[in-house]
């Protein structure tokens, strides 16, 4: 038997050239394995039927994020248009746009205007770039060296645009507004008069509700500003708040006869899914000057934007992540 074996072997490898072998009245024809070209065939189907991706946004982008030290770490936050900001495609909606829209548009180099309490303040240049995955549409985020002028060292929030237009805005004075004490006062009477108004429960200590309060001024306008937040069974922060909680974000002008009521945004945990915003910072980013109002919000599971612009002399929500839609 172990003969037979030898010899079968050499026969069949000695025409060397050939596709087909005679041998004993069996005839053996050698050809590639059939899983190769099925293999090829289905790459070949994958590629033709791989949809494009969608174009880069041609506009300005505005990014946000926080400075430490030298170096400031900033997430895009969408397209800005004259309509209010547009957000981008997702990678569940376009697989490698993310990847696609960090190497083209920010590679290493790539300059970023920044700007501070609505006032340019200097520039970050891109060393890295990456993607963050703490907010429910992940998002380009980028790190680089920062440049501030000598009056913007105090600066910590920053917001940035990417786009030749930014880049002619001359600088201003950088000046930081600290809430005093009539803020502070008025925050609770604006917020006595929301959960008045959308009929909320009270909660047991109204000041001790308070999550947040920051002052600010709008380079448009004669007074100053304020914008807080009040909680109920929750915190600024990312997790699952109580049966009964909510968030009520109020914002108001200071004028001769005290603070009015410019802006209420009330939500139930229960009904509309956890969403407690606090105000991160403004800019006339589209350049129509009036300035726009950018807030950080924060879910049961991840965070997200919003944005508020005027209209007709009223401020109104003009942008907000798709995952901020009531229990979305």
């Amino acid at each position: 038997m172990r003969r037979h074996w030898l010899l079968f072997a050499v026969i069949l490898t000695a025409p060397y050239g050939c596709d087909n072998v005679t041998w004993g009245g069996v005839d053996v024809r050698l050809q590639d394995p059939p899983l190769k070209a099925e293999a090829t065939e289905t790459v070949a189907s994958e590629t033709e039927e791989a949809s494009p991706l969608p174009e880069l946004p041609t506009g300005a982008l505005l990014f946000a994020g926080s400075r430490e030290g030298d170096s400031a770490t900033l997430v895009a936050v969408g397209e800005v248009r004259d309509d209010g900001l547009a957000p981008f495609p997702s990678e569940a909606e376009a697989p490698g746009f993310l990847q696609h829209f960090s190497t083209t548009l920010l590679p290493p180099g790539t300059e970023l205007v920044l700007f501070s309490e609505g006032a340019r303040v200097g520039r970050l240049t891109v060393t890295q770039t990456t993607t963050d995955t703490r907010f429910c549409v992940p998002r380009a985020s980028v790190t680089g060296v920062l440049e501030l002028t000598p009056g913007a060292s105090g600066a910590r929030r920053l917001m940035a645009l990417v786009d030749t237009g930014a880049v002619r805005t001359p600088y201003a004075p950088y000046r930081a507004w600290d809430h005093d004490y009539d803020q502070r006062v008025a925050s609770l009477n604006l917020a006595s008069q929301a959960i008045a108004a959308v009929g909320a429960v009270w909660p047991p200590v109204l000041l001790e509700s308070r999550a947040d309060i920051q002052a600010f001024r709008l380079p448009e306008a004669d007074g100053s500003s304020l914008a807080a937040t009040f909680l109920l069974g929750d915190r600024l922060a990312v997790e699952e708040p109580r049966s009964d909680a909510y968030a009520i974000f109020v914002m108001g002008s200071g004028g001769s006869d005290g603070y009015r009521s410019d802006f209420i945004w009330y939500r139930e945990a229960e009904d509309e899914g956890k969403g407690a915003p606090r105000y991160f910072g403004h800019l006339d980013w589209n350049r129509d000057g009036r300035s726009e109002i950018l807030l950080d919000v924060f879910g049961a599971e991840h965070r997200w934007f919003a944005a508020m612009a005027q209209r007709n002399g009223t401020w109104v929500r003009t942008f907000q992540d798709p995952c901020g839609e009531p229990n979305g």
